[in-house]
């Protein structure tokens, strides 16, 4: 692959010991006017539109907070969407701006570096940062796994403004130029199970085959997996070949000791919520009876995989719990369930009991604590900090993303 020229400030990356690399969690910033030129005019008023005004934000209590049409103020770019109103801030995208001057701060988009929003300005970030491929997440008011959508009154008009994203993610975002470089992502219709596996095979005969999903439905308000309910949306995904992520946070909720506590707190307990998904998809049987499904948790680490395993495994054993399972927990995972890691050096160390086989590489662009443009720097401390073979290291950086994301579908190898 030849990259191409990039106006970005950073030295070029060699390829002599991290081959072209694949991240799996980066993201998005929504068009601004990608529903005021889609919808029918009788709906724009109602659907995701922008309005730029002056703002301030802060934290109330630990929430967000916005004053908005304030004189002193910052211009910002507000989304609203029916009930929703959800402002831009610095820290939606805060790539290449020292972390000093990063700040809770209203902004408008072209307060953002270029490539957060534009498809010919990130293929020329991804080339400064040796990346091949990216699967972008939402980053504004649709939210990790279409929540913006899922919570919006009148349905119908959510499903029309859903698909006009998963069409644009498709053809647009995902066409042309960077076609088999940015990988679609899905959302789904969380609100109707049926309606989601309907989504699924729409958007797979466009040639997108991953959906965004929640960790936790119950947690928005709609039925465990326990409730066998979502088996629809399984069949589909069984069915066409679509990986189910699952980013940290999609939940709308994020672990935590108090309402006092720091963020640091919750930061630091991230991967509880990936631990959680992870014993629902076993113990409600879904794994067990979807054999062929994959899942990707993003933003998770792995280091916690070996010994949740362990206890799993040691309470179907135990018989305890009232779950009928044919076999250990464990085998049910091993090999389906991918992590994704970007500094976790526990992980890489326990790559024996967590199998390398399943251990993902993302950049998070362009999030404040994401890698651009040094992601190549990270994946080499990673080398010699763990001692990855060069075999090991092209899995790592790409050769598993490959496989559980099925990309040779777009053309993409080992």
């Amino acid at each position: 692959m030849t990259a191409t020229t990039s106006s970005a400030p950073v030295v070029a990356p060699t390829t002599a010991d991290v081959p072209w690399m694949i991240s799996v969690d980066d993201h998005i910033l929504e068009p601004r006017d990608l529903w005021t030129r889609e919808l029918p005019a009788s709906l724009r008023d109602r659907g995701p539109h922008v309005s730029r005004e002056r703002a301030k934000l802060g934290f109330i209590g630990g929430k967000l907070s916005l004053e908005r049409d304030v004189a002193d103020g910052q211009w910002c770019d507000i989304w609203l969407f029916e009930d929703l109103v959800m402002p831009t801030g610095l820290l939606h995208a805060p790539v290449g701006v020292p972390p000093e001057q990063q700040a809770n701060l209203p902004a408008i988009y072209e307060d953002f570096r270029t490539g957060t929003w534009d498809q010919a300005a990130r293929l020329a970030d991804m080339d400064a940062n040796h990346v091949q491929v990216s699967i972008n997440y939402p980053n504004t008011f649709p939210r990790f796994a279409g929540q913006g959508f899922a919570e919006r009154a009148d349905k119908d008009l959510a499903y029309t403004c859903l698909k006009i994203y998963n069409d644009w993610m498709i053809d647009e975002w995902g066409g042309g130029a960077g076609r088999g470089r940015l990988i679609p992502l899905t959302l789904v219709p969380l609100w109707d199970p049926a309606l989601a596996a309907a989504e699924v095979r729409r958007c797979a005969a466009k040639g997108s085959y991953a959906i965004a999903f929640t960790e936790n439905p119950f947690k928005l308000g709609f039925p465990s997996l326990y409730t066998g309910q979502w088996d629809v949306l399984w069949d589909a995904c069984q069915e066409t070949d679509t990986t189910v992520s699952m980013h940290i946070g999609s939940s709308s909720t994020m672990p935590t000791t108090s309402d006092d506590a720091p963020l640091a707190v919750s930061m630091s307990l991230n991967s509880q919520n990936a631990q959680g998904s992870l014993c629902d998809w076993v113990f409600s049987r879904s794994l067990e009876r979807f054999p062929k499904i994959k899942l990707a948790y993003a933003e998770s680490q792995v280091g916690w995989m070996p010994f949740l395993l362990e206890r799993m495994d040691g309470v179907w054993h135990e018989d305890v719990g009232g779950v009928e399972l044919a076999n250990p927990p464990s085998s049910y995972v091993r090999d389906r369930v991918y992590g994704c890691i970007f500094d976790d050096m526990h992980g890489l160390r326990s790559r024996h009991e967590v199998g390398m086989d399943v251990i993902l590489f993302e950049c998070d662009y362009p999030h404040a604590n994401g890698t651009w443009p040094h992601s190549v720097d990270v994946v080499r401390r990673m080398i010699a900090e763990t001692n990855l073979t060069p075999e090991e290291t092209t899995k790592l950086v790409r050769g598993n993303a490959i496989a559980c994301y099925g990309l040779g579908r777009f053309g993409i190898t080992a």
